[in-house]
């Protein structure tokens, strides 16, 4: 029920369901987002976020620093690599395997 007009609120569907797209392998899987070099000057070098692989390929990812953000990447690890690969000099480091 709508609180301020008393009415019974309804829903309207205009999105398509996603469904869970389970991969070969069981579960989320962890990494951190490792920077060897720092072409910006902005972030540093070493381990500049935390993040998780879930089943579907979605990828959320945790920036540290003064300013902790969180960001997710629907279209998985290739999507966040090619913003913020800087050409191979930040890459992935799976801490599950």
């Amino acid at each position: 029920m709508d609180e301020t007009s008393g009415r019974t609120a309804t829903l309207l569907r205009t999105t398509q369901r996603r469904h869970l797209r389970i991969t070969n392998r069981s579960g989320p899987r962890c990494f951190q987002l490792f920077r060897h070099e720092d072409v910006s000057g902005i972030s540093g070098t070493g381990v500049v976020a935390e993040g998780v692989q879930w089943s579907d390929g979605t990828v959320a990812l945790r920036w540290g620093g003064c300013y902790p953000t969180t960001t997710v990447w629907q279209d998985g690890i290739d999507a966040l690599l090619t913003v913020h690969g800087h050409n191979g000099r930040t890459t992935i480091r799976w801490l599950d395997e």
